[in-house]
């Protein structure tokens, strides 16, 4: 990597403030970001829409939970003070964005004009329509299921919850006094937000765009290949926009510090973003909504599940993240104090790793050792105290934390 393309990962145009908490002085601009997810709901959806109720429903909740939690203090907004780098953040996005989004994106449109232009061919529009909103629904609900199973799980053994995390850095939040349930509920009530924001991008895709069930074997084949580049490069992709959303105050307030606001446990897990930068990342990131619907809600369902299970830091209560996942992934680290690892801090190329373990990994090597990404720009250094007590918790609460894939 040569020093341009290392300081590009750090680059900003205005002045840099690492953030990782919400304060009172920040609620009118966590009003403000609530309130544009809102808009973003409503617009997309539809005002009467289940998921548009659902999506306003949560958003009060989130507001009226913002000011028991952290107080309100007045403060004129950071994008009154510095509006100009509400510019800079659309000027980030799209530097950031890789080949495979214009692939995706000028597929889409390609297979739209074929259709415009072979009316007489039975493309079956309407009927591929309505199974894409079948897929949309049926992923939807199984994955709001499966958090709603957590949920309960959480609630069920919530002194654990409340013990687990009075050995981390989450005392601060979680003290004797601190309601649990409320924790809970509002780490519940994050990750069910974060998804109905992320998916309107792919909503607003399946219905204002055709797909052809003759293009079908084709596309969804070029949507496979795209989808492993995409993995290929989306740790650097990721690196890239997390460190922005924990330097650029703005960004943080308004897109990602949501994330870290909540308790750290599966309930929150999606695709690692806040509730309006989810929107965000799905127009200007991420390939998937502009997959073939099928594509898509493959896509979609495995990594949000796997972004489930890899959030999971409370050992002892379920979904367990198991012992070989904890070794070899630090998000965890980022999440109990740190800022560092940006990427996605996986290491699978290390001593004691298992072979059986690393041929059940199925990711590109790009992915499966994010973490050297850190190591170079950072000089992160794998062993450290805080994932040293993240493995012990784990072998506290869940015994041992060796590496094989049950």
């Amino acid at each position: 990597m040569t020093g341009i393309e290392a300081a590009f990962f750090h680059q900003s145009y205005g002045p840099t403030k690492p953030r990782v908490h919400y304060y009172g002085r920040d609620f009118l601009d966590y009003t403000l970001m609530v309130a544009l997810s809102a808009l973003a709901i409503g617009l997309t959806y539809g005002g009467r829409h289940v998921l548009a109720v659902t999506g306003f429903a949560l958003c009060l909740f989130m507001l009226v939970t913002f000011m028991t939690r952290h107080g309100i203090e007045w403060r004129v907004p950071l994008i009154l003070r510095r509006p100009q780098d509400l510019l800079y953040m659309f000027v980030y996005k799209i530097r950031n964005l890789k080949a495979v989004w214009f692939i995706a994106f000028g597929l889409l449109i390609l297979e739209n004009l074929a259709i415009a232009a072979t009316p007489n061919l039975p493309h079956h529009v309407e009927l591929m329509r309505t199974g894409a909103f079948a897929l949309f629904y049926i992923h939807f609900l199984a994955i709001t299921v499966y958090r709603s199973v957590i949920l309960v799980a959480h609630l069920r053994k919530k002194e654990l919850v409340r013990e687990v995390l009075m050995q981390t850095p989450w005392k601060r939040v979680v003290h004797e006094k601190t309601n649990i349930n409320v924790e809970i509920l509002h780490a519940y009530a994050t990750g069910l937000l974060t998804h109905i924001v992320l998916l309107a991008p792919w909503y607003l895709v399946i219905k204002y765009f055709n797909f052809s069930v003759i293009f079908l074997p084709v596309v969804a084949a070029i949507n496979v290949a795209v989808e492993w580049q995409w993995m290929k490069a989306h740790n650097a992709w990721f690196y890239r926009d997390h460190w922005l959303g924990h330097n650029s105050e703005l960004e943080f307030v308004l897109l990602h510090g949501t994330h870290h606001d909540a308790i750290p446990c599966g309930l929150i897990g999606v695709a690692e973003h806040g509730f309006l930068e989810g929107f965000l990342r799905g127009t200007l990131a991420f390939p998937d909504p502009f997959f073939n619907p099928l594509v898509a809600f493959l896509v979609y369902t495995a990594e949000i599940r796997q972004n489930i299970l890899a959030h999971q830091y409370i050992p002892g209560i379920y979904p367990k993240m198991n012992g070989g996942l904890a070794k070899i992934a630090q998000h965890s680290t980022h999440h109990y104090g740190l800022l560092e690892p940006y990427s996605f801090g996986l290491k699978l190329d290390q001593p004691g790793i298992s072979e059986e373990l690393k041929n059940s990994v199925r990711l590109p090597d790009e992915l499966a050792n994010s973490i050297r990404l850190d190591e170079e720009l950072t000089g992160f250094q794998w062993d450290n105290p805080t994932y040293r007590r993240t493995l012990a918790l784990h072998e506290k609460y869940q015994g041992s934390v060796g590496d094989a894939a049950k």
